[in-house]
């Protein structure tokens, strides 16, 4: 399996797939490369994924790393592994966070952006809920309970069948004999209460650094962490932004939704314009 060194010698893992112009996805805070196996199939570019340390099956390293920053190094080590000197980014929640920073700090190495379910600023309704579960494996004592489990508890998502929420537990939880665990070291948990209880930083110079680039926004109508004000100021400040609110989905969009993917075409071929 492919793997690379971060600067601090973390061992973390990476995919690639499909060529074409190289697009780097980066999955939410708890999740892993399996994020993206929805859409994969429909994106005609090179798709490069990782799992961010402490999650999939990249080594865990000392929970006080797994912050946006040193995330944010990963990836551009990433990208210097595979000698890559630009990339495109479709940052699903975590990711996009990562995006915008890597704009205001690395805007060289960015051909564009897309943003999944996510903004600079992030609402507390959202938020409450992640640390809620965060750090806390499931009490289904398999897959199946838990595909149904998420049915009956993702109350902002419909018309979800069984089939697409049993593939998702089945990314993010392992089947043990104890039961269902998490794929991703528990102490994120620490690491995300320290963050929350620091003053929250202002995102909008991390968004405003996007200007220039090719950008698509992808918003849950149902989302708890990206408000639809948030979107709206979004958009008055980039008129060119491509958007997209898909109806029956809450954060975060599977990315293969009609309106998504017209949205991801639409931004493809920005990308080949610049």
């Amino acid at each position: 399996m492919p793997f690379f060194n971060a600067a601090d010698g973390t061992k973390l893992y990476y995919e690639q797939s499909g060529t074409g112009i190289p697009v780097l996805a980066l999955s939410g805070l708890t999740r892993n490369t399996r994020d993206f196996d929805h859409v994969a199939p429909h994106l005609p570019v090179r798709l490069i994924r990782m799992d961010y340390r402490g999650r999939g099956q990249s080594d865990w390293a000392d929970y006080k790393t797994y912050t946006i920053p040193q995330e944010a190094a990963d990836a551009l080590a990433l990208l210097d592994h595979l000698g890559l000197e630009k990339a495109a980014i479709l940052g699903t929640s975590r990711g996009g966070l990562i995006a915008m920073l890597l704009a205001a700090t690395a805007k060289d190495r960015l051909l564009g952006v897309v943003l999944n379910d996510i903004g600079p600023e992030v609402d507390p309704k959202g938020m409450k809920v992640i640390t809620n579960y965060i750090g806390i494996n499931p009490p289904e004592a398999n897959l199946e309970d838990a595909a149904r489990a998420r049915a009956r508890n993702w109350v902002h998502f419909k018309g979800v069948p069984h089939a697409r929420w049993l593939a998702e537990v089945r990314a993010h939880y392992a089947q043990t004999s104890d039961g269902l665990v998490a794929r991703y070291d528990p102490k994120l948990r620490d690491a995300v209460l320290e963050g929350l209880a620091q003053p929250a930083p202002d995102l909008w110079p991390l968004y405003d650094a996007l200007g220039g680039l090719p950008l698509a926004l992808i918003r849950g109508a149902n989302s708890d962490l990206l408000s639809e004000a948030c979107a709206d100021e979004m958009l008055r400040r980039r008129p060119d932004i491509i958007r997209a609110d898909i109806a029956d989905r809450g954060h975060v969009p599977f990315l293969d939704e009609d309106d998504a993917l017209d949205a991801l075409t639409e931004w493809l071929e920005d990308l080949h314009e610049h």
